[in-house]
Order: C-alpha cells, then structure tokens, then sequence
C-alpha cells in the first residue's frame, strides 16, 4: 500500500481543518488551506468534493464561507480516509476485504505470498483504523507546543488557523 499525493493531500487538509477548529475557527476557507498546505487550489477543490460526498466534510457559500468538518475529529478515522481516497488497503486483490479479487495462485487457502500479504494487510489497517483525526491533531498541537517552548516567547504559535496577527 502507497499513500498518493491524493491521500496525502486530504489527510492534511483534514488536519489543517482539525487544528482550526481547536484555535476557534470552524469555517477555513478552500483557498487558505491550499496555500498553507501547499496543495494546488484545483486539486484540493476535487478532494474536498470527494471527501463532502462521504460526509467527512461540509461547506458554507459567501464571503465569510468555507468548508469545516461534518463529524467530530474523533469520529473520523484515519484509515476511512486513505480508504475513500486511495481505495483498498491490501497490497494485493485476494486479501482485500473491500475489493476482493480471485488471484491466479492455484490454492489461495493455502499461497505463502498471499498469508503474509493478509498479514502486511491487517497490520496497515489496525494502526490506520485505531487512529482518530482528533488523535493525529492531539500529536500535532503537543509537538507544536513543545518546540514553542525552546523558541522566545515573543514567536507565534505556528498554528494553521492563524490570522495574521494572532500570537499565543
């Protein structure tokens, strides 16, 4: 399994949301998070229509508009993402759960390659499944809080949900 820049993209986009609505700020603008994240405006645009179709995410139109998450941060799980986006997460047809294919391996009960493909399997899903967004943002905002420490305290807190003139 290979995360694409697609998967990529919308887990940090996802987390650049997560991280606004900890700083108060639940609308982000599509436009904002691309130039934060580095992520083309068009791309992101797709991604976020995908990801609004699953009900991950959720907009509102006009000027003071943007996107914001459709359910807690801690109902939202990793691996549902990399799976909507980036599709199965076996390594090979016959052990997906979601996408079975029959192998050409003439005893599939019995295929070395395809027990230890099941077990590369089971193990991706287990750490993406046992994650929550709310988990990942958690981790983010400590690292972010504790490299603070060793800065002056007249630097800004790099949160993406920064106006241009807040400071912690």
């Amino acid at each position: 399994m290979k995360l694409t820049k697609r998967g990529e993209y919308a887990l940090r986009a996802l987390i650049d949301l997560a991280i606004a609505r900890e700083a108060g700020r639940d609308l982000l603008p599509l436009k904002e998070v691309a130039a934060r994240e580095n992520i083309p405006l068009p791309f992101l645009e797709q991604i976020f229509a995908q990801l609004r179709e699953a009900g991950i995410v959720d907009g509102k139109r006009g000027k003071h508009g943007g996107f914001f998450l459709a359910r807690p941060a801690d109902n939202i799980f990793i691996g549902e993402i990399v799976r909507l986006i980036d599709g199965p997460l076996a390594p090979i047809g016959c052990v997906s759960q979601t996408a079975y294919k029959k192998c050409s391996c003439p005893d599939e009960d019995h295929c070395g390659l395809r027990l230890l493909m099941l077990d590369v399997r089971n193990a991706i899903a287990d750490v993406l499944d046992r994650y929550s967004l709310a988990q990942v943002v958690e981790v983010t905002l400590q690292k972010l809080r504790r490299d603070l420490i060793a800065l002056p305290f007249t630097a800004p807190l790099p949160l993406p949900a920064d106006s241009p003139d807040y400071q912690i």
